[in-house]
């Protein structure tokens, strides 16, 4: 098995790991505050309002592109710059070419698909468009590094049951996150306000399907990739969403007397 592992170049590695140190670590700390409930809930969607200390609002749909928009310009940058864009897509497709691609269709959907449907949202905080941006620019920059110079898969990875099952997990992951996204969309007819009961999909099972989908989608990367860089998403987005998935859940139950009883917080059957 070990001949099997993806390797890495030194030099370049330690600026990722120094990299993957800042961003895990940031989260922790980050979950920490939320968990033990300092400064509430982080304040977007639903919870803006209670932060003052968040800064002015910014238009949702703006925030979204802005945030997100880095995660894909970074990667799609380099390689139009440096010209292995060719290389990597064209004449010699590897493991790494179609990792990068499942991040880069993720985060086209995220910045430029998604923040175009969504209608009726609340604004962002100015403070959590600045924090999401940061994240987003570092995850760009890992990816990048990982997968654009310092992560050497073996020949046949892309043969591997890890690679393979990885990928068509993270399909379902994201398959299952925008048919959530589409569910919470529609929940109010045009002209309505207000919250509603989410139905439909996962919703059926938990509080928070979209969540969940997120999670499912970051862990098929991690499979698929195998290795501390590509294992670094589904870390930060479980220490993110986690949290908030219980917030959710508990809001959902304060104000709905109708809520379903048996409806779990953010696994099906299980949490």
């Amino acid at each position: 098995m070990i001949d099997k592992l993806p390797s890495f170049e030194v030099g370049e590695g330690l600026v990722l790991s120094c990299l993957i140190f800042y961003q895990i670590s940031s989260f922790v700390v980050a979950y920490l505050i939320l968990s033990l409930n300092l400064v509430g809930p982080a304040p977007y969607g639903r919870y803006k309002d209670r932060q003052w200390w968040a800064g002015p609002n910014v238009p949702a749909r703006a925030a979204w592109v802005v945030q997100e928009c880095p995660a894909i310009l970074i990667p799609a940058g380099y390689l139009f710059f440096t010209g292995k864009w060719h290389k990597m897509f064209m004449t010699e497709p590897s493991a790494n070419s179609w990792l990068l691609l499942a991040v880069c269709v993720h985060y086209f959907y995220r910045s430029f698909v998604f923040p175009m449907l969504i209608r009726g949202s609340k604004p962002a905080s100015l403070l959590t468009m600045q924090v999401a941006t940061t994240v987003c620019i570092i995850s760009g920059l890992i990816h990048t590094l990982a997968l654009c110079s310092v992560l050497r898969y073996p020949a046949g990875w892309t043969s591997d049951v890890r690679f393979l099952a990885g990928l068509a997990l993270f399909a379902a992951g994201m398959l299952l996150n925008i048919q959530s996204d589409s569910i919470l969309r529609n929940l109010r007819k045009p002209g309505e306000a207000g919250y509603k009961i989410p139905e439909g999909g996962l919703f059926k099972y938990v509080s928070c399907a979209n969540y969940f989908a997120e999670i499912i989608e970051w862990t098929g990367f991690a499979i698929a990739g195998w290795s501390v860089p590509t294992s670094v998403m589904v870390i930060i987005t479980c220490l993110n969403l986690v949290p908030r998935a219980v917030t959710h859940h508990k809001w959902y139950k304060e104000k709905f007397d109708e809520y379903p009883s048996r409806r779990k917080i953010l696994i099906p059957f299980v949490f």
